[in-house]
């Protein structure tokens, strides 16, 4: 009896060392050294504060910005710093959802002055099972572009421009669809607009 439960810690303090220490230390090891942009969460950095993760969406306001999916959990924002994700769990043949549809389509078409007979990408007008996806389709970015170039007092064959060299091809090449990082693609506008060759054209302009 004395042996088998000698025999039952050994066991278990070597198993809770390969698996609690060992194995958690070598896979944080190959991770920093192979993929650290993604073990440590795909930060975003700007003059040396980190503004988000490239894996997660936020909200952008006002026009001088590309905006992202439609959220059902306000972006996972909080006081907290907590991520919540979730998506509205409305059925199909919800009267909910349909409304909310209605309003995301309508809000798109209105905030970037587009006719009323415009087809708006269905990422515009769902919100994504998480509530948190950083991308948009290609065409809903294309269809902001106006609307953030006039803002910003930039050309807009800049600004589409800009969305072209940020459009992601589906993953190894046949998984999922063309997407924008919206986040990214919104560091990269700011950062067009703070170059002297888009100061000198606003100023002209103004």
């Amino acid at each position: 009896m004395t042996k088998l439960l000698t025999q039952s810690i050994r066991q278990t303090l070597l198993w809770a060392a390969v698996t609690g220490i060992i194995y958690p230390l070598i896979i944080t090891v190959i991770a920093q050294l192979a993929f650290k942009d993604e073990a440590n969460g795909s930060l975003v950095m700007r003059n040396g504060k980190i503004i988000g993760s490239g894996l997660l969406a936020q909200q952008f306001q006002g026009t001088n910005y590309f905006w992202p999916r439609p959220s059902a959990c306000t972006y996972g924002t909080s006081a907290s710093g907590i991520v919540a994700s979730s998506g509205s769990n409305l059925g199909p043949t919800s009267g909910q959802l349909q409304t909310n549809v209605m309003n995301n389509i309508a809000a798109f078409i209105s905030g970037n002055n587009l006719p009323t007979n415009t087809v708006v990408p269905p990422d515009m007008a769902f919100a994504s099972a998480s509530g948190l996806d950083p991308h948009i389709s290609p065409e809903a970015a294309r269809l902001q572009v106006a609307r953030v170039a006039a803002s910003r007092g930039l050309r807009p064959d800049e600004v589409q421009a800009l969305v072209e060299r940020f459009v992601e091809p589906p993953q190894w090449g046949f998984l999922g669809q063309a997407r924008v990082n919206v986040l990214l693609l919104n560091v990269a506008l700011d950062e067009l607009s703070s170059s002297p060759k888009a100061e000198s054209a606003a100023q002209k302009k103004g």
